[in-house]
């Protein structure tokens, strides 16, 4: 089908081909300068100590949790409105994921006070989910973490460039992961990155993402060892320079992408205000969101199902939309009929994600607001 208003769309020019003929005519196109390029621009960027490049955020947070010492016996607790990876990552250790519910529909990330009531003398983190680049509550978060004497990863698969007073997402906790799967405000097709400022997770995290080797493929070849050992099993999670060197680029727009976005967002916000139908999430947040997507939730006096409301943008106006997320919790390997999340239950059946991209415009996101508006207003009169 072709949208009169996409979900998104790549922010890719002619640099990125530049850059990636620039590796293939170097002879070395797997992990090599270019990703230690990557890996150093993104620490500048983040204010990280360490960044190390992987082939996907799920390969991130599976090395996260590793990273930690996390295994079976242990509990990580979860949010369940995300994407399954960052579940996914904690069951791969062989430790349990303990599901907590969001703050509310109006603010769609972990709850902190449903962190507290979820904490057991085997919980040994928390994974804490920053929804659409918007921050989760880190001050409370973390005065939970403190106190029971947790580690905090943060899934900032949604947050590269966006900041929690003053501090970029990622390096608040104790190790951050982020994604570059296709879609993302940086994208490298697939992709992800590791922040930490433990010298000992840094190590950790460049052992296992390659085999456990001691050496690199790139080492050997530049004469800097002629063998090397495995201390440990590790994983085949290595980021190619192929990849690699797209992410730079990529790493040198996104402030204008992150703004573009901002301005946009802005216009949905003061376009849809107001509006009886939906809550807008994130409405007047302080601090800076990447705004990787803009979500909206329908209220009790839509009069409307959400299913349908997507199925009227698309085949009425041309608008694809998109649901984020499924809850983890309803799927089948997960599911487990004592665990009760209201507000996440209830956002994940009312939530749709409206398009947002770097070369959207002020006329496109006015059209899909009338045309949300029109959607509301007939359901209105049908009442």
């Amino acid at each position: 089908m072709i949208w009169k208003v996409p979900l998104f769309d790549l922010h890719f020019e002619e640099e990125e081909k530049q850059a990636v003929m620039e590796v293939l005519d170097s002879g070395w196109i797997s992990s090599g300068v270019k990703t230690l390029e990557f890996e150093k621009g993104f620490a500048e960027m983040t204010g990280a100590r360490h960044a190390i490049a992987v082939s996907s955020g799920t390969a991130a947070l599976h090395l996260a949790v590793l990273a930690l010492g996390i295994g079976p016996g242990d509990e990580v607790i979860v949010p369940s409105l995300t994407f399954a990876a960052t579940v996914n990552a904690v069951h791969y250790t062989g430790a349990k994921p303990v599901f907590a519910d969001i703050v509310s529909r109006d603010d769609l990330t972990i709850s902190s006070r449903d962190i507290e009531r979820k904490v057991t003398e085997r919980t040994k983190a928390i994974i804490a989910m920053h929804y659409g680049g918007f921050a989760c509550r880190m001050d409370e978060i973390i005065a939970v973490a403190k106190a029971h004497q947790l580690e905090i990863i943060e899934d900032a698969a949604h947050a590269p460039g966006a900041r929690y007073q003053g501090r970029h997402l990622g390096t608040l906790g104790t190790v951050g992961a982020f994604s570059f799967y296709s879609n993302k405000n940086i994208t490298t097709a697939e992709g992800g990155m590791i922040v930490t400022a433990s010298d000992r997770i840094a190590k950790e995290a460049r052992l296992l993402r390659s085999h456990g080797m001691t050496a690199s493929s790139y080492d050997r070849a530049l004469g800097h060892a002629s063998a090397y050992d495995i201390r440990q099993v590790g994983y085949n999670y290595r980021l190619d320079d192929i990849r690699a060197s797209i992410g730079i680029v990529q790493l040198g727009r996104l402030a204008g992408d992150i703004e573009k976005r901002k301005q946009l967002a802005g216009l949905y916000q003061k376009r849809l205000a107001g509006l009886a139908g939906i809550t807008v999430p994130f409405h007047g947040e302080a601090y800076e969101s990447s705004n990787y997507i803009f979500p909206i939730v329908l209220n009790e006096s839509c009069g409307i199902g959400r299913d349908e409301f997507r199925e009227k943008l698309e085949k009425d106006f041309g608008i694809q939309t998109s649901v984020h997320y499924q809850a983890v919790h309803r799927f089948t390997h997960y599911i487990d009929p004592a665990v009760v999340l209201p507000e996440t239950e209830y956002v994940e059946a009312h939530e749709l994600t409206l398009p947002l991209y770097y070369r959207m415009t002020a006329e496109e996101v006015g059209y899909v607001c009338d045309s949300v508006k029109k959607i509301l207003a007939d359901s209105e009169e049908r009442k």
